[in-house]
């Protein structure tokens, strides 16, 4: 069946965008279930937010700390079979979450294995099958691809948090649980490794790619990656702005957004739905995003992405004094930017490092990214136990994003026909 899609008048590279897009929208809603999880667990085991943030913390590094050898795995072993495998694993996780009575349970579950698990089908999937599978129209693919994440919350959080609410949080695990798992066979059935298996070209491509040379061990290719990388200026200029993208957006607002909200009285659902209006713009950011790195200069898109989420952040603590029209100004404006740092960073990776070597260098800058993430989780839970609030954490954010937009000013702009694949024209 979907060699006949293939040929066809819908190219099959179309399929899978759409493949992986459902992949990132699930593994969206697990990411985002801890926000609604911390409540409940504060509620009934007694564990400090600080320790149900380290667990978090944990799950933000590990998941960006896999990807540079996920995407190696994946040129060794396969997509399918790979990405197939991670998605099980994620759900026998999310399973066995009722069953937790210890905190060390918690670490175990959701920051080591889902942790794990989930960066298998991390952000650098964009880039890596973006590469692989587009030449033409490759920044609105990763910009939807990136908006996804925020498609998952859009769909997740609002249900995740009622159904919290109005039958409890392990209900919530086995509902999450069956709709992941019920998605792998049809992983298995769509999803294939490159367009040469189909005996097609890349879309917007003339001619298949030459056949890949033999992968060899994924844990020396990632390293190598890792150690070119290191010898580049810009490398590290990407890597650290998105040590301040993760610890802003996944560290502290994906993390914590809900349980600040509780603190100003506002309730679960209230917050799962702000947060969901944040992801319902960050959809619209991050595809308007791509659009726009096909046609600006990446590193002044930066620039303003970085600027505004500061500004933002340091508009939030007042909008959480006076929640009504504030809040939802900020779900607004800082949605739009949420992601939108995504495709501008990946194309300014793939035209620093070649379009082949895309997917396991934007693999490290994203475990930066993870990095950050995890650094702020755990952190903002420590603020708040120790300050009683999130007003430190906030500001320290939002200061760190004017940091991270200044440095992308400085990397180095070099394109390269065979590296920056043209923007579409039709």
């Amino acid at each position: 069946m979907p060699s006949r899609i293939a040929i066809g008048r819908l190219h099959y590279a179309w399929i899978i965008a759409a493949v992986i897009f459902v992949v990132a929208l699930l593994t969206a809603g697990v990411r985002a279930a801890p926000g609604v999880l911390i409540i409940p667990f504060e509620a009934e085991f007694g564990w400090s937010r600080a320790t149900i943030s380290f667990a978090i913390g944990v799950n933000l590094l590990l998941y960006g700390a896999v990807g540079p050898f996920a995407a190696a795995i994946m040129d060794r072993f396969g997509v399918r079979r790979t990405m197939s495998l991670a998605l099980a694993v994620t759900g026998c996780a999310v399973a066995l979450t009722p069953t937790m009575h210890e905190s060390w349970q918690l670490l175990l579950l959701w920051g080591v294995v889902v942790g794990l698990a989930t960066g298998f089908l991390g952000w650098y999937l964009s880039a890596y099958i973006a590469a692989r599978w587009f030449r033409a129209r490759q920044g609105v693919v990763m910009g939807v691809l990136t908006a996804s994440n925020a498609a998952g919350q859009l769909v997740f959080l609002p249900t995740m948090a009622w159904l919290t609410a109005n039958a409890g949080w392990r209900t919530m695990c086995l509902v999450l649980t069956a709709i992941v798992i019920g998605f792998v066979p049809v992983l298995l059935w769509l999803m294939r490794d490159r367009p040469e298996d189909l005996g097609l070209a890349p879309y917007g491509a003339t001619q298949a790619d030459p056949p890949a040379p033999p992968a060899g061990n994924p844990i020396t290719a990632a390293f190598r990656g890792l150690s070119e990388g290191a010898r580049s200026r810009d490398f590290w200029l990407l890597a650290g702005s998105y040590f301040v993208c993760g610890a802003s957006t996944n560290g502290l607002i994906s993390t914590h957004l809900i349980p600040a909200c509780v603190d100003h009285g506002l309730t679960e659902v209230a917050g799962a739905s702000l947060l969901a209006t944040t992801g319902l713009f960050a959809f619209l950011g991050g595809t308007g995003s791509g659009w726009l790195s096909d046609r600006w200069d990446n590193r002044f898109l930066l620039f303003w992405y970085y600027g505004l989420r500061g500004l933002s952040l340091l508009f939030l603590p007042m909008a959480l004094a006076h929640p009504g029209i504030s809040l939802t100004a900020f779900a607004v404006f800082y949605g739009l930017d949420w992601i939108a740092t995504v495709p501008p960073t990946v194309r300014l990776t793939a035209n620093v490092f070649g379009k082949e070597k895309a997917g396991m260098m934007f693999g490290w800058i994203v475990a930066s990214h993870q990095v950050g993430a995890a650094v702020a989780a755990f952190g903002a839970g420590y603020v708040r136990d120790n300050a009683g609030d999130y007003f430190h954490a906030f500001m320290i954010a939002g200061f760190a994003c004017f940091v991270a937009a200044v440095m992308v000013l400085r990397v180095g702009h070099r394109t390269r026909p065979d590296r920056l694949p043209a923007a579409a024209t039709a």
